[in-house]
């Protein structure tokens, strides 16, 4: 079975954000980016299915800049197979990532497509519902277990009332949330041998995608500086204040 992941390649989680000065967008001049910690996740968990001997091939896809290779070599190091690079400097909208997604999938026809289930950036949660929808294949999001069963894989979804388990259809599409696994971390061995995996870098074009966005983004701002908080000494002091000061009573 062929195992497609999609990862992106986002500022690192530890990072203080910043904004341009003239407020077009992010400051990303000088800032340390690595591999999206829900892409993270999707990687581990296609190398388990591996080891388990469910999957055979591990494929990792991401759409960027030719920067973007880093966060591939980083997947082969973790266990991926091969990579595919979508080399593409715009700024994408998650419509036009599933396009192109949809394209890589109908040339690699793989049996099952791992994403993450958001990019702690643009935050959206929409690519892996959007890619679902135009290739036809049942979804399982917010996967906190899968189990590959024959020609179906069983997804433990994290809802708001608990849990929900789904059955689907091979090829299908899983998005992962936060506890369906714990990432390892790359070895050095495995990091050397991720510089002779194969990588290929395509182009929108040349899959036939077109990338333009009907968004534009207007303005970037960091929020607002919150005020200091305050103790008070009775229970009284307290309700006077949220009842004069915070008027919320």
């Amino acid at each position: 079975m062929k195992v497609l992941v999609a990862v992106k390649r986002v500022v690192d989680y530890n990072v203080k954000v910043r904004v341009k000065a003239d407020n077009s967008g992010v400051d990303l001049a000088n800032v340390k980016m690595s591999m999206n910690p829900f892409c993270e996740i999707a990687v581990e968990e296609a190398v388990r299915l591996k080891e388990k001997g469910v999957a055979t091939e591990i494929v990792v896809v991401t759409i960027g800049p030719a920067t973007a290779q880093e966060q591939l070599r980083t997947a082969l190091a973790l266990g991926a197979d091969r990579a595919v690079l979508v080399e593409c400097a715009d700024e994408l909208n998650s419509l036009a990532v599933a396009k192109l997604l949809k394209a890589v999938v109908d040339k690699e026809q793989p049996q099952l497509v791992i994403l993450g289930k958001q990019a702690i950036d643009s935050d959206n949660n929409q690519t892996g519902q959007m890619l679902a929808a135009l290739t036809g294949f049942g979804q399982g999001t917010f996967a906190s277990k899968v189990e590959v069963a024959g020609d179906k894989v069983n997804v433990t979804r994290e809802i708001d009332g608990g849990l929900q388990t789904v059955a689907l259809n091979l090829p299908a599409i899983v998005t992962t949330d936060l506890r369906l696994n714990e990432p390892r971390y790359a070895s050095l061995p495995n990091i050397m041998k991720a510089k002779k995996k194969p990588l290929e870098t395509v182009t929108p074009d040349a899959l036939g995608v077109s990338t333009a966005s009907t968004n534009k983004t207007l303005k970037v701002e960091a929020p607002a500086a919150r005020s200091a908080g305050i103790k008070v000494k009775s229970v009284a002091e307290l309700v006077e204040k949220l009842k004069n000061e915070a008027k919320v009573i």
